[in-house]
């Protein structure tokens, strides 16, 4: 079954697998419209039992997902409706990790390029995460816009590499690679790119291949953490930094310079850098 009625995505299922493509060029930048679509898609795989497994990919091999769109302060109504559907206790960008989260089948991210930002709290919000050795690459470019994450990203990061670690990816705003992200527990596995692919279908075919119970049984054992308490002091933390002229001043300075452009995005460590000097 495929479904091309979004404009940012696209979906397929198969043998218990949905597959979700993001495809929002020119970087897959996470902007309103492939929020409201992702939760569209996510809330109604929910309550479909045909599908066990849900793998989340790339249409663009050099990115995953960009960061979140840096035009973003621009649609506020879009912004507001995205809020006033969103849970309790949660922002818009908070709300997509979470459902990615507790969503009841198995999520696993396939990872061929760079996942920044936004980009990096969707993929530490999943289940499973798998990575392309030499094409990968994962960063909380945050702080070099003036500002923390605040989609979840801290209370994620904290989870799965520690506090230290955390504290190391977002202070210092690098971009770190997949065998790294995997030492680190970030990710679950590094792999060589042109075993990603065979490696990750097989992964998503045999668990949508078990029998009936054993994936619900085994997400009730192994539920998710309740990040309520971390969440809202991120939010407190990114909305201080999001307000000061600093991070306008960086944001507007890193969009004049190319961020958001294939070209710019490639290093937009040191893009950004260039710009705070």
């Amino acid at each position: 079954m495929t479904n091309d009625a979004y404009s940012t995505l696209h979906m397929s299922s198969e043998h218990g697998v949905a597959r979700i493509v993001l495809d929002s060029p020119p970087v897959n930048a996470l902007g309103t419209t492939m929020m409201r679509e992702l939760r569209t898609v996510l809330n109604g795989l929910r309550d479909d039992s045909s599908v066990r497994v849900i793998v989340f990919s790339s249409a663009d091999p050099e990115f995953f997902i960009a960061h979140v769109d840096m035009h973003i302060g621009e649609e506020m109504d879009a912004l507001q409706e995205l809020a006033a559907s969103a849970p309790a206790d949660v922002n818009v960008f908070q709300a997509i990790g979470e459902l990615i989260r507790h969503q009841p089948q198995v999520t696993i991210v396939k990872l061929a390029g760079k996942a920044r930002g936004g980009g990096a709290e969707f993929v530490a919000a999943a289940d499973m995460a798998f990575a392309a050795i030499e094409t990968a690459g994962l960063g909380q470019i945050e702080a070099l816009m003036g500002i923390v994450p605040g989609g979840g990203g801290t209370q994620y990061l904290r989870d799965r590499v520690g506090r230290n670690r955390a504290l190391e990816v977002v202070l210092t705003a690098d971009l770190f690679d997949a065998e790294t992200a995997a030492s680190y527990g970030w990710i679950n596995r590094a792999l060589p790119a042109d075993e990603l692919d065979e490696y990750v279908d097989r992964t998503a075919r045999n668990i949508a291949a078990l029998p009936d119970g054993v994936i619900e049984a085994a997400k009730s054992a192994l539920p998710a953490d309740d990040f309520k308490e971390g969440l809202l002091r991120e939010n407190d933390a990114w909305a201080s930094t999001f307000s000061l002229p600093a991070a306008q001043h960086l944001i507007s300075g890193g969009l004049r310079d190319g961020a958001q452009t294939p070209a710019g995005e490639r290093d937009l460590e040191g893009l950004m850098r260039s710009v705070a000097r």
